[in-house]
């Protein structure tokens, strides 16, 4: 709400209201976003806890354990080398997102 009598024209008073009004529903309305663009980011972002580590390499054991999909694989040295490829961590990967999804796709709609 806006009260506004700085005019003597009641017409420029209800201008100088509008404008006021639309001001605050903007300001309202941009907090509101940064509210909704600062929660996305703490999500994306998360707490830094050990429960939500994606990948450990171990050298001492040449160990390179993927915690998303528990895959384990001890070339980890001839990974950094060049000399295996990464292909068994990204197939693996692309295999647990692509059932992912197929999952999700299959699962009775809510509502």
């Amino acid at each position: 709400m806006v009260s506004q009598q700085d005019e003597k024209s009641q017409h420029k008073n209800k201008a100088k209201g509008m404008k006021v009004l639309r001001a605050r529903i903007y300001e309202m309305e941009r907090a509101k976003l940064d509210a909704e663009r600062a929660q996305d980011r703490k999500s994306q972002i998360g707490t830094g806890d050990r429960s939500e580590r994606i990948r450990t390499y171990n050298f001492p054991q040449g160990r390179v354990t993927d915690h998303r999909i528990g895959l384990t694989t001890h070339q980890l040295y001839l990974i950094l080398q060049g000399e295996a490829p990464l292909d068994e961590l990204i197939d693996a990967l692309i295999t647990e997102h692509q059932s992912s999804q197929l999952a999700a796709m299959h699962e009775p709609a809510h509502g």
